[in-house]
């Protein structure tokens, strides 16, 4: 029978047997009598001291029910025991049974520190959402609670190990909740939750989360799989037993003592893998596998020598993550063997200290604290993915931009590449040499250059692959380029890349601000009073000034202004107004030289001089492409800047008249730093090679041709052809437009005026 047959069979009972299958889960804690028994490894006095927490959060909780109709209570109770089973710390548990406390029940954390201590209030702290604050929309309250969460977690792993537990129990007893509420959660735990328990290496629940959250979004698809599978294990049982016995006694015969176990797919990454391959379920080969767990890394390659000796290996399908360890600590060896009946059965084969990290990643290290069996690889790996989320924090301020750059980091497919020194390192798949380059540090990435791959130089958006060297040339007078961001794919290159970017803009705006501010209070005869004087009256001027203005600080006034976000001429007026209540009045001397060298019919806070250094704070407008040699006004774009127009561009003209507050005059330096683009059109005669006639005589003419445009009628006699050049004034461009009026096919020619 096929799936989909099989699917339409099962679709009246498919939520039904959905919410079954979370009933049926591990059982909860519903006392405390049980979570006592599973508390066993403290003591006595940290036993003493959970019990007190205990009676802290049944108080708190007391008259509160879940939509299922049980006692709240119930809920902490049952994510402190499955903190339990990871053997978490007193303080852990603690946190654990009183985690909803400050958020559902009015406690304050200064009561916790009181009452507990303030290692525990900070656990519960770190919990607890942010529904406090106002937030525009839902998107954004939930980015900045996620943010809170994972910058706790990043000073105490503990956090997330809890709240992990606390949405694995709420996915377990979702079902007396609106479908609409479990629909969201559900996502939200597959897009969220599900990641970070792979990226910790808890891998038990990071399986168990994504079955739940299938089972809610798609239940007859996960009914219809589940079936499928039950129905696929029943055919080949007699298979299994028989690979079981063989591989048993094969290492039995090498004195391999190792215990074997079945080891089945998980409902969701078959739906994934069916969807990715485009398969249907009787093409998925490996539903079902082995896991074979000896004493210790030896053992491992030998029992994976004796194992090749039994059954005959698939090509391409051997993987060894002893030797390089997946990015959250994983380590095993993976082989495709083929059966005696022809399918393809998987082993993975680990030592029993990998196989407390494959299960519980980071937790394991309170699990096996003090014993012989230690997750270090884990721990360090976890680590360095902690500090990463630091990096992040510190160069991104927008909460839903925090998460968009966790989100990319917690994709669970990963590539592993090569240092020129044989260093490793797991980057996302789809990763580039800029990601790379970030990886190794900032300093490196900011100042790329260009990449080799295997020693050969290539492209810095070409995707990297598993095995690649990767050697990234750098130069000190490189700097990011914002198209960066189109193929950059890790969070910690694109936040950085932003961060250097903004910090750009507002260094830019600062200085253009400051410079607009000074000159447009020269125009009402004053000087900009100094902010680092000592002198007590320019101190209280500024922070008047900063009140009126609704800024922290004077860079940040600064950087509004050079933004067009706030009018210089308003605030110098305000500033004027201030200065002359402290008795200062205007210089008539100051007054002059606003006018300096400004037209006589308008006087106004010019001039701002452009030489082509001008970063992403001034724009050269696309619609008359200004060139040195033109007259020019400046329009102050709403957050965009200076934009600057040819004084008769009739877009600018227009804009000019509609917002005349926002409009300047400036001007070009004596001394220019590069070449600048504009546009000519040329109207020629069809014939063979004029294309090369035209592009000799601009070259000639020491000008570069950056973008060419060609009317497509191939059957006139005439076609137009615009082109794109550049550059260095209009001096330059009167040269090349002579030259070419002279070329033969060429009818006639002129600058692009939009």
């Amino acid at each position: 029978m096929g799936l989909r047959t099989l699917a339409a069979e099962l679709l009246p009972s498919a939520l039904q047997g959905a919410k079954q299958i979370a009933h049926n889960q591990v059982a909860h804690t519903y006392s405390f009598a049980e979570l006592s028994n599973a508390l066993h490894y403290l003591s006595r006095s940290d036993l003493k001291r959970v019990h007190e927490a205990y009676k802290f959060a049944d108080q708190a909780h007391l008259g509160q029910f879940r939509a299922s109709g049980e006692p709240y209570i119930t809920h902490p109770l049952a994510v402190a025991g499955l903190c339990a089973a990871w053997r978490l710390d007193v303080q852990g548990i603690m946190a654990a049974l009183m985690h909803d406390s400050m958020e559902d029940c009015g406690v304050t954390k200064t009561e916790l520190i009181e009452r507990f201590s303030l290692a525990t209030a900070d656990l519960v702290d770190g919990l607890t959402k942010l529904d406090k604050l106002q937030f525009s929309t839902r998107e954004e309250s939930q980015a900045e609670s996620f943010r809170k969460m994972l910058l706790a977690m990043t000073r105490d792993v503990r956090v997330i190990l809890i709240k992990l537990a606390d949405r694995l129990h709420n996915m377990r007893t979702m079902t007396a909740m609106a479908p609409h509420k479990r629909g969201r959660i559900a996502q939200e735990t597959l897009d969220i939750y599900a990641p970070i328990a792979h990226r910790l290496g808890l891998n038990t629940i990071y399986r168990e989360l994504q079955d739940l959250s299938f089972s809610y979004l798609n239940p007859w698809r996960y009914a219809a799989l589940a079936k499928a599978v039950q129905r696929s294990k029943g055919y080949r049982r007699d298979i299994i037993d028989r690979v079981h016995s063989a591989a048993k006694e094969a290492l039995l015969k090498a004195n391999v003592s190792a215990e074997i176990s079945g080891r089945e797919k998980n409902i969701y990454s078959i739906y994934r893998k069916m969807r990715e391959k485009h398969s249907s379920f009787s093409q998925i080969s490996d539903l079902f596998g082995f896991r074979v767990i000896v004493a210790n890394i030896h053992e491992c390659y030998l029992a994976m020598g004796v194992l090749h000796q039994l059954y005959k290996p698939m090509p391409g399908r051997f993987k060894d993550y002893i030797a390089i360890p997946k990015a959250n600590g994983y380590q095993s060896l993976h082989t495709t063997l083929v059966s005696p009946l022809g399918s393809a059965i998987e082993f993975q084969i680990r030592s029993e200290s990998m196989n407390a990290v494959a299960d519980s990643g980071i937790a394991a290290h309170w699990m096996y604290k003090g014993k012989e069996v230690q997750a270090s690889e884990a721990q360090r790996l976890g680590a360095m993915w902690l500090k990463s989320l630091i990096d992040i924090q510190d160069n991104t301020r927008d909460s839903t931009e925090f998460l968009e750059h966790i989100k990319i980091d917690l994709a669970p497919d990963s590539v592993y590449v090569f240092t020129p020194k044989s260093r490793i390192l797991a980057l996302p798949r789809g990763a580039t040499p800029i990601d790379f380059a970030y990886a190794i540090h900032s300093d490196i990435g900011n100042r790329c250059t260009g990449a080799l791959i295997n020693g050969e130089p290539v492209a810095l958006n070409t995707a990297l692959r598993s095995g690649d060297v990767v050697n990234i040339t750098t130069a000190a007078s490189a700097v990011p380029n914002p198209i960066w961001l189109n193929y950059a794919t890790t969070g910690r290159a694109r936040s950085r890349i932003r961060h250097y970017l903004k910090t750009l803009e507002q260094e830019e705006s600062h200085a253009l601000g400051e410079r607009m501010l000074t000159q447009a209070l020269r125009s009402e005869g004053m000087i900009l009073p100094d902010m680092e004087s000592y002198d007590t009256a320019h101190t209280e001027i500024w922070q008047s000034l900063l009140r009126w203005s609704g800024n922290r600080s004077a860079h940040d006034l600064f950087v509004e202004i050079g933004l067009g976000r706030k009018i210089a001429a308003i605030v110098a007026k305000r500033l004027a107004h201030l200065l002359a209540e402290q008795g200062l009045r205007p210089d008539a001397v100051t007054f002059s030289l606003s006018r300096y060298g400004a037209e006589q019919e308008r006087i106004g806070p010019s001039t701002v001089l452009l030489d082509g250094s001008e970063g992403a704070t001034i724009k050269y407008a696309t619609c008359c492409r200004p060139i040195p040699g033109d007259a020019l006004i400046g329009h102050l774009g709403r957050g965009e800047g200076l934009i600057v127009h040819t004084a008769e561009c009739k877009t600018g003209r227009k804009n000019a008249q509609r917002e005349d507050a926002h409009w300047m005059d400036i001007g070009w330096a004596d001394e220019l730093s590069r070449s600048f683009d504009t546009g000519i059109v040329l109207l020629l005669q069809n014939g063979q090679g004029v294309l090369a006639q035209v592009a000799q005589v601009i070259s000639q003419e020491r000008a570069d041709i950056t973008h060419i445009e060609m009317d497509e009628e191939r059957a006139s006699d005439t076609t137009v052809l615009r082109l794109l050049i550049s550059l260095r004034d209009r001096h330059h461009l009167a040269e090349v437009l002579r030259r070419l009026r002279r070329v033969p096919p060429v009818i006639r020619v002129s600058r692009a005026k939009g």
